[in-house]
């Protein structure tokens, strides 16, 4: 048993005093800036001040303004107490004086940049922590208080400065405070692994497109990000105009004015007062489109690993996306690329036929856009596709495996999960479970801009235009895990060309 007295550890803000799970360290509700109310709301976050004597980091701390009942329904879990002050972070560490300084894997919630908390049971780290990692989980700002702009609120910048993407600036700050702090918890801070699902995912690539953020990450993991294109500053003002006067606020309405706003006005606001589940570009953060800056070879140089799962269309009745409809607008539009697609697939049902479509559109190209745009700048990376579904829920998952069903996996934590009555894990679930989490455990302490495979139960090459491999996770539970070459090239590679158009909410 690990001595109690270590419990206590000295940060570059003060001392925190945290518990024990088992034979791991656990803190939790660390701040890592400055509460971001009152005349620092919609400011970039700023230095945290130091406290004295001891800090109790055995609490979660308070997630962003949201919609509970949408984030218990679709988002993970409970996130807990509500608050603008939001802005702490958690972390599991198995040794804080290791032989060697261990590999730190820093995590990013999805959810639409609108609901979720890094606190949810799915992110619990306890399980990657126990194979030789110090794990990262935080709450940055959401919705409204994460991504807005407005010309009084633009006004307070130079006209090169102008800051709008608020939860982007919440997660570089994070990692900010790794690069301070993490030795103290036995990490590598020259070994950092930026991971992240859904909205997450999309914000490690924005970060990868961020002057901001670079240098303080060394490789990420992308899970189901989306192909959506980011917001326009223009039309984020647009929206930010139309909030004001929602609030009857005059159209002169001064920063002052916008921020005595209640907190708890903001998450109720739907479309068209909501922007949509993108970062916006144009901003100091992100000065250029992510999917842009990757498309002419501009992201930071660092190893990634990229994939989606096989029914993400599970998610677009959330986005409010008809899927048949979609196909049906294609064919109204252009009867060609119709038929061509038909083929591809050879599924002759609209209604499944647009769900694969959309799928694809929305989610399963990006992983191949992004490992060709890292193979063009001779950065490695590697494209996966998951598909494995619990052994007795098959008939609950008939298209596959649902839009956040791997983030168990990843972090070894089913055991936190309710399945459906008579439904329960099966020792094949908790063994895919342990082999995926080993393999981001992998890529974690492995991968680099050198390497030419990752080296696991199973030997997965970098992704290349000459060798196009994909590592599938199946339905196959005694081999869950095999490669395949070319996988959905030839529709991939029609909706390169056809996503400006299709891909928008």
């Amino acid at each position: 048993m690990k001595n109690q007295r270590r419990l206590r550890i000295l940060t570059a803000e003060g001392e925190l005093r945290g518990s024990m799970d088992d034979e791991l360290f656990v803190f939790k509700g660390i701040p890592y800036a400055a509460p971001p109310v009152g005349a620092l709301r919609w400011r970039p976050p700023q230095a945290l001040q130091p406290w004295q004597g001891e800090r109790d980091a055995t609490a979660w701390g308070p997630a962003s303004w949201q919609n509970r009942d949408y984030c218990l329904l679709a988002g993970g879990g409970d996130p807990g107490h509500f608050s603008e002050d939001c802005l702490y972070l958690n972390v599991w560490t198995p040794d804080i004086e290791p032989a060697r300084p261990l590999p730190v894997m820093v995590w990013l919630h999805g959810g639409g940049f609108s609901i979720g908390a890094g606190s949810l049971d799915p992110y619990r780290g306890k399980a990657l922590a126990a194979q030789g990692a110090v794990v990262v989980t935080l709450n940055y700002r959401l919705g409204h208080f994460g991504f807005f702009a407005h010309p009084a609120l633009d006004a307070e910048y130079p006209a090169d400065s102008v800051v709008n993407n608020f939860a982007l600036l919440d997660q570089i700050a994070a990692l900010q405070w790794v690069q301070r702090n993490i030795p103290a918890f036995g990490g590598d801070r020259r070994n950092i692994t930026l991971f992240g699902e859904s909205s997450g995912a999309r914000s490690v690539l924005s970060l990868c497109c961020s002057p901001l953020a670079e240098g303080l990450f060394h490789k990420g993991i992308v899970q189901s990000a989306y192909s959506l294109p980011d917001t326009p500053r223009v039309q984020a003002q647009q929206v930010g105009q139309q909030v004001a006067a929602h609030f009857g606020l005059a159209a002169n309405a001064s920063a002052s004015d916008l921020r005595a706003l209640p907190a708890d006005g903001f998450w109720p606001l739907q479309r068209p007062l909501a922007l949509g589940p993108v970062p916006i570009s144009g901003d100091i953060v992100l000065p250029q489109p992510m999917l842009a800056t990757f498309m002419a070879g501009r992201q930071h140089r660092v190893p990634l690993m990229i994939g989606s799962n096989s029914d993400e269309a599970s998610v677009l009745d959330f986005f409010g996306v008809d899927a048949t409809q979609v196909l049906q607008q294609l064919r109204q539009k252009n009867r060609l690329s119709y038929q061509l697609i038909k083929w591809l697939y050879d599924i002759h049902d609209d209604a499944l036929l647009g769900r694969a479509v959309a799928r694809d559109m929305a989610f399963s190209v990006l992983p191949l856009l992004v490992v060709q745009a890292q193979h063009n700048i001779g950065m490695s990376g590697w494209r996966y596709w998951f598909d494995y579904v619990s052994e007795q829920s098959h008939d609950l998952y008939p298209h596959g495996a649902w839009h956040g069903n791997e983030v168990p996996y990843v972090f070894n934590t089913l055991d936190t999960q309710t399945p459906a009555e008579g439904r329960s894990y099966t020792a094949a679930d908790y063994a895919v479970a342990t082999r995926l989490s080993a393999l981001w455990i992998t890529f974690a302490r492995d991968a680099s801009e050198f390497s030419y495979q990752l080296r696991s139960e199973i030997d997965w090459p970098v992704w290349r235009s000459d060798n196009d491999v994909t590592l599938m996770v199946g339905r196959d539970a005694e081999k869950p895990f095999s490669l395949q070459r070319r996988f959905m090239r030839g529709r991939l590679r029609l909706f390169r060309l056809m996503m400006r158009s299709m891909v928008k909410l």
